[in-house]
């Protein structure tokens, strides 16, 4: 067993941390307060090819092949060099449940007219799934496909989108023949600009404001034959892959930003000072660096097994349960630390540490809740 980091993993965390730390620095607190997404900040990433991670190279990929890996090395600087988490988020979300999926299910045509716009940051994808009766019971879904001539017609809504608000493709996950239950799930390329296809605007929501969130509405959207990805209800199937890597990578940026956290901790208690000596000798205070230090380094480890497994096309659905249950709940204990190691100073908003604590809650919540992420563990112990 070789716990060894290779060096071109290491360098292209560098790389990335580098570039975030230069060109991602904005107005973050402001943008926080108006829940203000930064396309600027978006084509930047794309430039620097952050948003070519789940393309091939022919189809507008930053590296010679789809590399999950040096991905979530990538991330982890990002999330270490750049305060705006929502930012993070918004990336892995568009790689993984969106581009990632269209790399793996899209036929040449899709790939060739949808990638290298994702890739390059002109587009912005969204992943579909998500109703009002259908969130963590997903395969509940209400929005229905019909078949007509040259394609289908598709009604519905999806609620609780990442970059719904402003995507320019969204995969949408409907019903093309309920009698056959999850078998009955197509998925669907949706347009910006396809009739009866809206983007509703932007929901306010407690943390993660610099990403917008909100709801798709179909309205007798006809969606053409040529915008099917994968087979006809095979949606199922592409919903669980595009999950996996979902729940995989979408808090890979976190990992960095918990690094962070134990400097900035560190750093603090060193310099402040209660009773006539610096709080780090505090043992109360020395132990909840001690726990935020081990939260990191046990979720480090089995976000890399998981990146790991996935680079070796394993099925990761327990591991990634696993990684997704501790890497959410450990960001918002380590989130919580850090406003009990800062009192007052961290409740203020022009010290930063608040709004961590308030972009860690969505964690416990997206891609998989926390009890949801206990099912599936329990699930394949036979409970």
């Amino acid at each position: 067993m070789d716990f060894s980091v290779p060096k071109e993993y290491v360098v292209y965390r560098n790389q990335v941390e580098a570039f975030a730390t230069t060109e991602l620095k904005s107005n973050i607190i402001d943008r926080d307060y108006q829940g203000e997404f930064s396309r600027d900040l978006w084509r930047k990433c794309g430039e620097f090819g952050l948003l070519g991670l789940a393309s091939e190279p022919q189809y507008g990929g930053s590296h010679s092949e789809i590399d999950v890996l040096r991905a979530v090395f990538g991330m982890q600087g990002l999330g270490y060099g750049c305060n705006d988490v929502g930012l993070g988020i918004a990336i892995n979300a568009h790689l993984w449940a969106v581009q990632m999926t269209i790399s793996e299910f899209g036929n040449e045509d899709q790939k060739q007219r949808f990638l290298p716009r994702m890739a390059s940051g002109d587009w912005i994808g969204a992943h579909g799934l998500s109703e009002d009766d259908a969130g963590s019971d997903v395969y509940s879904l209400k929005t229905s496909a019909v078949e007509v001539e040259g394609g289908y017609v598709l009604n519905g809504h999806k609620r609780l989108v990442t970059l719904a608000p402003v995507c320019d493709v969204a995969v949408v996950f409907a019903n093309t023949n309920p009698t056959l239950g999850k078998w009955g799930i197509t998925a669907f390329l949706v347009e910006h600009g396809m009739k009866g296809f809206t983007r509703l605007p932007v929901q306010h929501k407690m943390g993660l404001r610099t990403v917008p969130i909100g709801r798709l509405q179909f309205n007798d959207c006809f969606v053409p034959k040529e915008n099917i990805l994968g087979q006809v209800g095979a949606g199922w199937s592409i919903s669980g892959y595009s999950l996996e890597y979902d729940r995989c990578c979408i808090l890979s940026a976190k990992l960095g930003s918990m690094e962070k956290q134990v400097e900035l901790a560190v750093d603090f208690t060193k310099k402040r000072k209660q009773f006539g000596t610096t709080i780090n000798n505090f043992q109360a205070v020395s132990h909840r660096i001690a726990s935020m230090k081990s939260r990191l380094e046990i979720a480090k480890l089995l976000l890399f097994k998981m990146a790991w497994m996935k680079q070796q096309g394993q099925s990761a659905m327990l591991d990634g349960a696993i990684l997704k249950l501790f890497l959410s709940e450990s960001y918002v204990e380590s989130s919580m630390d850090m406003i009990r190691i800062f009192g007052g100073s961290g409740y203020l908003t022009q010290h930063g540490i608040e709004r961590g604590l308030r972009d860690a809650i969505g964690g416990i919540i997206y891609a998989g809740t926390s009890d949801i992420q206990k099912n599936i563990i329990a699930s394949h112990l036979g409970l």
